[in-house]
């Protein structure tokens, strides 16, 4: 009986190496070339990718316009509680008679105003006079006489 079993055993390993064979020789061979679906999905993709690109990169440079938009806008908005507060300060008397002091060395009635030289200065003298210091008429007659020499 082993034979036999053998020998069934035999003959249906045979007879499946042979259906496998065959099932293989049916199958149709994958080809490694583009199919026609696949060459039309990617020419569909890449022209989305080629639509979208230039709205999408307006759109970003948009958003970041606007972003330096808002950032201006923020910074006038500061600017102009600045100038307010200083229109406030202004309009206070005493803040402009401290402004006067000063920016223009400006002293109330009765009091003597003192100008201090720190010793940064050379300390000598213009011996000549300058143009802007000389009248008018000096100026054009020198004029006339260095054109004369």
């Amino acid at each position: 009986m082993s034979a036999e079993r053998f020998s069934t055993a035999t003959r249906l390993k045979a007879l499946g190496e042979q259906a496998a064979a065959r099932v293989q020789r049916a199958r149709p061979r994958r080809r490694g070339r583009l199919t026609g679906r696949a060459a039309l999905l990617a020419l569909v993709l890449c022209s989305l990718v080629v639509a979208l690109a230039y709205p999408t990169r307006q759109y970003i440079s948009q958003r970041a316009e606007i972003a330096d938009q808002r950032r201006q806008a923020d910074r006038a908005g500061q600017r102009a509680d600045e100038l307010r507060d200083e229109k406030a300060r202004w309009q206070d008397p005493e803040y402009v008679r401290q402004q006067a002091r000063l920016h223009l060395h400006y002293v109330m009635p009765g009091e003597t105003g003192y100008i201090v030289q720190d010793g940064s200065g050379d300390g000598k003298r213009r011996t000549g006079q300058g143009a802007a210091e000389r009248p008018w008429y000096d100026n054009i007659w020198n004029g006339l006489d260095s054109a004369d020499k």
